[in-house]
């Protein structure tokens, strides 16, 4: 039973790909030439948070973005290794709500691979993205949610 268990989550990763389910963002190739919908904003929020074992600062170059569906956006978050030694880390996302983890399609994004901090060394971390316009439109803001964690495997 444990062995099927475990043989279903590459099947849940592909599924919540696929549909956004549990907040997963879309992640495009590239800029997808759309259709703005210049009549619609849509309020997109950026929070950082650290997990306890993360010994860096970590946070967004902006809080709050009101954007346009279908138009190409860009910004960042930054992070500093507070320590003296060489860190790496990954950043994990959540997309709220989630069902518009579908329309959320990141074409660049620092989560994609794990970051690489000398002592004491800090980075802007890029982020971009569009918004597909068949978004439905009772959502008015999309809450896009990174911790950053510290990946032991490789800081030995």
């Amino acid at each position: 039973m444990f062995g099927f268990g475990y043989a279903l989550v590459p099947l849940y990763d592909v599924f919540c790909e696929l549909t956004g389910f549990g907040g997963r963002t879309v992640r495009a190739e590239g800029v997808v030439q759309q259709v703005v919908d210049e009549e619609r904003l849509v309020t997109v929020e950026f929070v950082a948070n650290l997990n306890i074992d993360a010994p860096w600062a970590f946070k967004p170059a902006v809080v709050k973005m009101k954007v346009h569906p279908g138009e190409f956006y860009q910004t960042y978050y930054s992070a500093r290794n507070l320590t003296d030694e060489t860190i790496t880390g990954q950043a994990v996302y959540n997309l709220t709500p989630p069902q518009a983890g579908r329309f959320f399609k990141k074409i660049e994004c620092f989560c994609f691979t794990q970051q690489v901090f000398e002592p004491k060394e800090g980075k802007e971390m890029p982020l971009a993205f569009q918004l597909d316009p068949a978004l439905p439109p009772d959502i008015t803001t999309v809450t896009l949610s990174y911790t950053f964690y510290r990946f032991a495997a490789s800081d030995s």
